[in-house]
């Protein structure tokens, strides 16, 4: 990949309506710097996969405006923009008789060998695997691993490593944060999962009801604090770890008392009295 070549996601006054009526997204503005490492944090139907999608240009977008790498995701098309979704978990042909080498040459893995032999090394994958024989954190390592095969530029992650253990979550972690340091990509990951991920991301986004609420560099939610005599590396990784749990859980209470009861549960309630 040209390390120089533009890898940034600009998003302007973006709203979307699902066909139901619904609002999915509304007035979401962010500037994904190239280069980093984006979280996307938020309760269940704040809007992360809605934004996921159509950054990647799965769904157009008909107000706002969106850039990646300059270029209109839905109108131009996309080079090097990797998108892994709903869609790409749900693939069939994962659950099929089929090896591993056999699904991996598929995606071009004997074209990028050296990269699908450290994905295979990184995600500890059997190549002797037969898919239909295989727990589902064994499949999704194999599909992490052809979804990333291929080198790309921009990473739109969906939650993607919700089967993996926690060595296997961390080591594909870590080979993401070189990915973006050594290749000049970007990540915009959408996830629940915090355990971990404090020394991750470079950038965090609060989506709340369909909204980027907050945005920005990670040391703008937690400065750096001064190092002391009695301080060790390994305290503060899971200080800074316990801090993004707690400060994602505050979130999310207050989107739940912004947002009350859900309509159906007042009906319940209601028609119970």
């Amino acid at each position: 990949m040209d390390t120089s070549m533009d890898t940034s996601i600009r998003i302007a006054s973006l709203s979307y309506t699902y066909p139901n009526g619904k609002q999915g997204l509304s007035n979401v503005s962010l500037d994904v710097p190239a280069g980093s490492r984006t979280l996307l944090l938020g309760s269940n139907g704040a809007g992360k996969s809605t934004l996921l999608r159509l950054v990647a240009g799965k769904t157009l977008a008909r107000d706002g405006k969106i850039l990646v790498g300059g270029v209109d995701p839905f109108s131009q098309g996309l080079e090097g923009v990797t998108y892994l979704g709903v869609e790409w978990v749900l693939n069939p042909i994962v659950r099929t008789d089929i090896s591993v080498t056999e699904l991996l040459h598929s995606v071009g893995g004997t074209y990028y060998s050296a990269r699908r032999d450290e994905l295979i090394a990184i995600l500890d994958i059997d190549v002797d695997w037969r898919m239909h024989a295989v727990s589902d954190g064994e499949r999704r390592r194999v599909q992490l691993a052809m979804g990333l095969v291929r080198p790309w530029s921009v990473l739109l992650l969906d939650e993607v490593t919700v089967d993996l253990d926690c060595l296997a979550r961390w080591r594909f972690l870590d080979w993401l944060k070189r990915e973006t340091e050594t290749r000049g990509c970007t990540i915009l990951y959408a996830t629940h999962i915090t355990d971990g991920l404090a020394s991750w991301p470079s950038h965090l986004v609060r989506m709340t009801l369909g909204e980027a609420r907050q945005c920005g560099p990670i040391a703008e939610f937690f400065p750096p604090e001064a190092p002391t005599e009695t301080a060790h590396v390994q305290d503060a990784v899971v200080g800074r770890n316990s801090s993004l749990l707690e400060l994602v859980m505050r979130w999310q209470a207050e989107d739940l008392a912004e947002r009350g009861p859900r309509p159906s549960t007042k009906k319940l309630q209601q028609s119970t009295a």
